[in-house]
Formats: C-alpha cells, sequence, structure tokens
C-alpha cells in the first residue's frame, strides 16, 4: 500500500513538473516577442538636462573656456584637454593626473579616477 502512494506521488510530480514547464515556455515566448518589435532606426531625445547651458566656474574655465554651454560640451572639451595634454596615467588609464590648471578643478588633488573627475567637476558648474 505504501509502495501505491510513493508511485501516485511520483506521477503527480512529474505531471506537475512537465506541466509548469509548459507554461514557463509559453511566458517566456511571449517576453520575447515586444522586444523584437521595438523599432530600428528611432531616434533617442536627449535629455533637457543634458542640453541646459551651464556656466563654468573660472578654474574649469581656464580649461574649458568662459563661454556658457552644455554638460555634454564641457565633458568633451575636458577630455579633449586632457588627451591633448596627455593626462591620463599610462599604466592605470582610469587615473587622470592633474596638471597646473586641472588641480584646481579637482580640489588640490594631484590624481583622481575618471568617475571622481565627474563628481568634481560638477561642483564647478552654475
Amino acid at each position: 500500500m505504501a509502495a501505491k502512494k510513493g508511485a501516485k506521488k511520483a506521477a503527480k510530480k512529474g505531471a506537475a513538473k512537465k506541466g509548469g514547464a509548459k507554461k514557463s515556455a509559453k511566458k517566456s515566448a511571449k517576453k520575447a516577442a515586444p522586444k523584437k518589435a521595438a523599432k530600428k532606426g528611432a531616434k533617442r531625445t536627449p535629455n533637457a538636462a543634458f542640453m541646459k547651458a551651464m556656466q563654468p566656474s573660472a578654474a574649469l574655465g581656464a580649461v574649458v573656456g568662459n563661454n556658457p554651454m552644455p554638460r555634454t560640451e564641457i565633458t568633451k572639451k575636458l577630455w579633449g584637454y586632457i588627451k591633448k595634454n596627455n593626462l591620463q596615467d599610462p599604466k592605470e588609464r582610469r587615473m587622470i593626473v592633474a596638471d597646473d590648471k586641472m588641480k584646481p578643478v579637482f580640489g588640490g588633488k594631484s590624481r583622481v579616477s575618471m568617475f571622481e573627475m565627474t563628481k568634481l567637476v560638477n561642483k564647478h558648474l552654475k
């Protein structure tokens, strides 16, 4: 009698597993379909906060210029200055070595990571 109960339980578990597998396969197929339907070539609209003209401080203005410009343009000019003056650490490319113009922007630090640099530069924008 115990063997029959064990066999029935095993049969129920097997049936439950098979049914569950079919349902999850159907769900995943339904979820994948909308991703394919996304439009290709659709242009993204830029965030207005990035396009707003910001006034750089005097210290940052010595590097990128004193005219108001969007954050994106300031970042481009800053990286142009870094590349032009070879301020990236050759061994660890994520680190930026400050020259005399960049030290005030970096808060007096001689080396900062490129991620920390963004945070420090934001303090110099109005």
